[in-house]
């Protein structure tokens, strides 16, 4: 397995589905071998084939949306993406005017993130869909388990950090759905969160704690001089931008700190 630090989240995605040529191809290829999408099969000349497939599959789901008139040239495209998926998932609702689930939500948040780094309409809804089956099946049962395990890692990097963040009365109201549920995404910027991102895809969301973890100890000063849980969590999730490659970077030391060097382990 190549070193962690050499992949690129979009360049995995895009040798998983099939498209050769991106730039870190030599550990794509590694990668590759893994396939932790599921979505391509395990014979590489199969897969111009699979991509056709998924292209004419994109067009036809894109046909009936249009036909229902459920979408129309002036639908956002994230939210083309979002009906596309409610509609092969059997979860279409009976009108566009209906009002969004909370998972409706992260979906279109992680679709705007995914626009920024993926150019092709089709790859992009593939890989999104892709993205967020990953969360909602190899992750179900381990998100929820994630603002402990913030809290406990916390506790053991910064103590008093932790103190003022509960005599705030502030653990519960933390962004732990923009942090978890959504992974970032309207959080860090497009470079940083392809790192975050990565990660998840090579097998592991504890990243995501550790990123929360990291955030909290570089705007330590700031956070120690809020005194309302409201004030706290509003300035979490509008952190400033200039940061996050190195809150990243620092996150990644922290996982392989208190982890080892995981690969695969969630």
């Amino acid at each position: 397995m190549t070193d962690d630090s050499q992949r690129n989240f979009r360049s995995v995605y895009y040798e998983k589905v099939g498209f050769r040529g991106v730039e870190e191809k030599k550990s794509l290829e590694i990668l590759l071998k893994d396939d932790r999408l599921g979505i391509l099969p395990p014979h590489h000349e199969s897969h111009a084939q699979v991509m056709a497939y998924r292209k004419e599959q994109y067009s036809d789901v894109l046909h009936a949306l249009d036909v229902i008139r459920f979408v129309s040239d002036a639908t956002p495209q994230v939210e083309v993406f979002l009906y596309m998926h409610r509609l092969e998932s059997g979860k279409l609702p009976r009108s566009p005017s209906f009002p969004l689930e909370p998972e409706d939500e992260v979906f279109l948040a992680i679709a705007k993130a995914m626009e920024e780094m993926v150019e092709d309409s089709v790859d992009c809804y593939w890989i999104t869909r892709c993205f967020v089956n990953q969360l909602d099946s190899k992750y179900r049962d381990f998100l929820p388990q994630l603002p402990k395990a913030f809290e406990q890692y916390l506790n053991l990097e910064d103590s008093r950090l932790l103190s003022h963040l509960k005599a705030c009365s502030a653990v519960s109201r933390l962004p732990y759905d923009l942090w978890f549920k959504r992974c970032f995404a309207g959080c860090l910027p497009e470079p940083s969160l392809q790192r975050v991102w990565d990660k998840v895809v090579s097998g592991s969301c504890k990243i995501l704690v550790f990123v929360a973890v990291e955030i909290l100890l570089t705007f330590k000063i700031k956070v120690m001089a809020l005194n309302s849980a409201e004030k706290i969590t509003k300035f979490l999730e509008n952190i400033p931008q200039d940061s996050s490659d190195a809150i990243v970077s620092k996150a990644i030391d922290l996982w392989h700190k208190h982890c080892g060097t995981p690969v695969h382990s969630a």
